[in-house]
């Protein structure tokens, strides 16, 4: 039982401790309707210092209230609604160059697509004339070999090339939204 009694003394007496030491960190003091406050902050000015009932530790008798430190009511408005102002100005702006980037990198990506069709057109072109001109061809098998195309091959390669031609040159695919 010793044992305990010794460690348990200590924690109660450093609970006892931290809870006197954290209620002097607290300002308390009494409204003119003798309603108690308890806040981090000063009281406001307009509370007599014989109504404020407790200071936190080495707190500073200073009562200054903080709305005195705004500006005045009127001013804060026109000077707020001018900052807003500004703010949506900037925002406009801001949004506005991003569509504008945003058009230009679509366009840019669209010229691109158009020179890869018109390429990959004119090389279908060329494909299927290669077919119909009657010209032996061949192709390099697994091996590294060249083998010649029959009639039946000939025809498969043909008509691959030919919807090359028909997905390449015509018109361009619109988008899907």
């Amino acid at each position: 039982m010793p044992k305990i009694a010794l460690p348990l003394a200590a924690c109660c007496l450093l609970a006892a401790v931290a809870t006197g030491a954290s209620a002097q960190s607290f300002w308390k003091w009494k409204d003119a309707g003798g309603q108690i406050h308890l806040s981090d902050t000063a009281p406001p000015a307009t509370v007599p210092a014989k109504d404020i009932l407790q200071r936190p530790a080495g707190g500073v008798a200073s009562t200054a209230p903080v709305a005195a430190a705004a500006p005045p009511a009127s001013s804060a408005s026109g000077t707020l609604s001018a900052i807003d102002a500004e703010l949506q100005k900037r925002k406009a702006k801001a949004d506005q160059e991003k569509a504008d980037k945003a058009a230009a990198d679509k366009a840019a990506a669209d010229r691109k697509n158009a020179a890869l069709r018109a390429d990959n057109c004119s090389r279908a072109q060329r494909s299927v004339q290669a077919f119909d001109s009657g010209v032996r061809i061949a192709q390099m098998n697994a091996k590294g070999e060249r083998e010649y195309m029959d009639d039946k091959q000939r025809a498969a390669e043909r008509q691959r090339a030919q919807d090359a031609v028909t997905q390449n040159c015509g018109p361009a695919p619109s988008a899907a939204p």
